[in-house]
């Protein structure tokens, strides 16, 4: 696999930023790309962020297999001082009131100590964190029930800190979309690259569409080959000329284009036209749960 790191300096700005803020902060909203859940996840914000409730919001749902996004919720919610719901943040009208409630529910024991004490509740302090390209702005707009804040297909949008009165009980801190210094092993880099929480500019994105061709392969047999009309069975290179005869993609020569032809293919992973994909599974030992039904 491609080896592939991104860790510009807005980032490591951002992420001393967000340590200190955490101190006002009374619970962590972390999304995560229901598509990639474990490589989504900042190991960086496990560290901030270790003593704070946390509730995990996988989105981009619309394009996630729907069987293993459950399988997912399941797993994540075991994890101690931990909730999970998969939202649709583009389509889900009431996505903002679930948020709230699942906050709300998470902090109502130590509310309810304080109305005990004769003391009023004021709104739950949130930061909203994640990696790049994975939806708190949207998620922020859609709490508020108004577009408070600028949201992009792209990573690097969001750039600073920004807290936001987003509900009369939900106060939200907006922050860049962090990645980490070192990613745990390859793939993870090229999870996070392929669904495009990287910058494209750094890539070999013909390298990378292979990888995920033959991840995809591993996951879904045959489903490649059927979009694309390729043989059964075919590697990794060869998907890529299939997907040039198949989408007209030849350089002057006649023969197949495969770097527009990779490009290609990742355009239309992102953008789920390749159906409900999801390119990672709990850890069948820990969830006991068969993943192979």
């Amino acid at each position: 696999m491609v080896k592939i790191q991104w860790y510009p300096g807005h980032m490591e700005k951002a992420r001393r930023e967000m340590t200190e803020r955490l101190k006002a902060v009374d619970l962590v909203i972390e999304l995560r790309d229901a598509r990639i859940p474990e490589a989504s996840r900042n190991p960086l914000l496990n560290m901030m962020a270790k003593d704070k409730p946390r509730l995990i919001l996988l989105t981009k749902t619309d394009m996630a297999d729907p069987a293993v996004t459950e399988q997912w919720v399941r797993y994540l919610k075991q994890q101690e001082n931990t909730s999970c719901i998969a939202l649709d943040l583009m389509r889900d009208n009431h996505c903002g009131r679930k948020i709230i409630r699942e906050a709300l529910q998470m902090m109502q024991e130590k509310r309810n100590k304080q109305i005990a004490r004769g003391i009023r509740p004021r709104a739950v302090r949130a930061m909203a964190a994640g990696i790049p390209n994975v939806g708190k702005s949207t998620m922020i707009n859609r709490v508020a029930g108004k577009n408070s804040l600028k949201a992009a297909d792209k990573p690097g949008v969001t750039r600073s800190l920004t807290w936001l009165h987003a509900d009369k009980d939900l106060d939200l801190l907006d922050t860049p979309g962090v990645l980490w210094p070192k990613f745990d092993d390859e793939k993870t880099g090229t999870l996070l690259a392929a669904v495009g929480s990287v910058n494209d500019d750094i890539l070999d994105r013909k390298m990378l569409a292979m990888d995920t061709v033959r991840m995809i392969q591993e996951l879904y047999p045959g489903l490649l080959e059927e979009i694309y009309e390729a043989e059964e069975g075919v590697n990794p290179n060869g998907m890529l000329k299939a997907i040039a005869a198949r989408r007209n993609l030849v350089r002057e020569n006649g023969e197949a284009d495969t770097k527009r032809a990779a490009e290609l293919f990742l355009t239309e992973l992102r953008h789920g036209k390749l159906g409900r994909i999801t390119l990672e599974r709990p850890d069948e030992e820990e969830s006991g749960e068969d993943l192979h039904e």
